[in-house]
């Protein structure tokens, strides 16, 4: 199975350290304390936890300024309109579930900066559900603030592009560069804990060949975790949604590369196996008989006149990828996706001069 899978995948290999752009220094980093997993701290469901803790002796004296819902029953929506609302015990409310949470936050990406893994990190930036809501942004932008004053020298920021999108274009950067000649767009997965995303992603290469301009053309989503489907059937829905978008694709004169690239939870291996952490999908995802590239290519032989190719890595540093071009003016960044729960990964710039500076430097020398 192993060997096979690589054969028809060819151009890469699947959850690979050494991408076109990027290396992976680390990703879906486990670290633990005395509480358990340091994920489980800063996640969405921390948040809502945080949130009805505040709430729980307002709520004895029928002073809960935020209703009955509990927090995961209130859209997010509602808690930023909360925060510049007339009612002010609601907007403290949800200011005081953010600080609580930053400090959570700053906690657990000092653990991950203390890690042989992402020593030296200069920038780190912040995706995920969460990332995607003014109380988000407003936790990120704490969370930069507390580890400035504890004299780190650290960036903490939002990903700059939708995480829905971010997703879908870090695919992009699985991808070899010499398929944006000849192409102007690829099929990208992003799976999750709850929803699978497909999309059509524009390089826009001609535009900006470090595929700065990229953006998702069409996208289509389903929310899984509502059907609760088999893994077989997941896996014939998803194969449905992406013969849809290349038939979409076609028919509005896109050259649609025969390429997909696949943002998946957990560690993924090089035959395409995933090793751990995709016990939020549906069905046994982590089997030794299952194989999602290798049933793509089963199912979608060829796009076009080609035959398919289909690279899969991990959903956070897939989501990381994302922001390559924005990060060419540090050397070692990262990325953490807060969701159903914290994704994590490491990344160092590769040059992209092959060497060309170095021979000038020493031809300087000489």
């Amino acid at each position: 199975m192993a060997e096979d899978t690589i054969t028809i995948t060819g151009i890469a290999r699947h959850g690979a350290t050494r991408l076109p752009s990027v290396e992976v220094d680390s990703f879906n980093i486990e670290l633990k304390d005395d509480e358990g997993f340091l994920g489980d701290r800063a996640s969405k469901r921390a948040f809502r936890k945080i949130l009805d803790s505040l709430r729980k002796p307002l709520r004895k004296n029928g002073d809960d300024p935020l209703g009955k819902k509990s927090a995961g029953e209130i859209p997010k929506n509602d808690l930023d309109e909360a925060l510049v609302g007339a009612d002010v015990g609601a907007a403290a409310l949800v200011h005081s579930a953010i600080e609580e949470f930053a400090q959570e936050l700053a906690y657990v990406t000092r653990r991950f900066l203390k890690t042989k893994a992402w020593a030296d990190t200069e920038r780190i930036v912040v995706g995920g559900g969460f990332r995607q809501s003014r109380v988000g942004e407003l936790a990120i932008a704490r969370t930069d603030i507390i580890l400035k004053a504890e004299g780190l020298e650290i960036n903490v920021v939002p990903i700059r592009f939708h995480p829905d999108d971010a997703g879908l274009i870090g695919t992009l950067h699985l991808a070899p560069s010499w398929i944006f000649e000849g192409h102007d767009s690829i099929l990208g997965v992003d799976i999750g804990g709850t929803n699978i995303r497909c999309g059509v992603v524009e390089s826009r290469w001609k535009k900006a060949p470090d595929l700065s301009k990229a953006e998702v053309w069409m996208s289509e989503v389903w929310r899984h975790a509502d059907d609760e489907p088999t893994r077989e059937g997941a896996v014939k829905r998803l194969v449905k949604m992406l013969k849809d978008l290349i038939t979409a694709a076609e028919a509005d004169g896109l050259k649609l590369a025969p390429f997909i690239g696949i943002a998946c939870p957990g560690v993924i291996d090089e035959d395409g196996s995933i090793e751990k952490g995709a016990q939020n999908l549906p069905g046994n995802w982590e089997s030794s008989a299952f194989n999602l590239p290798a049933s793509l290519v089963e199912a979608i032989p060829q796009i076009g006149d080609h035959d398919t190719a289909v690279v899969m890595h991990n959903d956070g540093v897939v989501q990381g990828l994302s922001e390559v071009p924005f990060m060419q003016d540090v050397e070692h960044w990262g990325v953490l996706t807060i969701g159903t729960g914290l994704g994590n990964a490491r990344f160092t710039n590769r040059r992209k001069d092959n060497g060309k500076d170095e021979k000038k430097a020493k031809k300087g020398r000489d």
